[in-house]
């Protein structure tokens, strides 16, 4: 018997990424991680080296931030087969954010 088949239904945040890239954070005297998004509306989203380390971002791939604030990367494959763009305005966007 192999394992039990679940379906996704949970919404994330998230954004193709275009280029990852490392710098030095003078300020905190730490490697960055810089994932620049395809979106040219969106800015570069800095992460740590633990996130780096874990997750192991590509390009093409996707940078997640579910509800509860965990950020994690998916591969375009699986996050395209997972996930549907959710049309939102000001409203929706808050209640994902901060469910109630």
């Amino acid at each position: 018997m192999g394992l039990p088949l679940y379906q996704c239904h949970k919404q994330v945040r998230a954004c193709k990424i275009e280029r990852v890239h490392h710098a030095v954070d003078e300020d905190r005297a730490e490697v960055r991680c810089w994932l620049t998004p395809e979106n040219p509306d969106l800015m570069p989203i800095g992460v740590g080296e633990d996130y780096y380390r874990k997750h192991e971002p590509k390009a093409g791939g996707y940078y997640l931030i579910y509800a509860d604030g965990y950020e994690s990367f998916s591969p375009a494959g699986a996050f395209e087969a997972g996930y549907s763009l959710i049309p939102e305005d000001d409203d929706e966007e808050t209640q994902i954010l901060n469910p109630s």
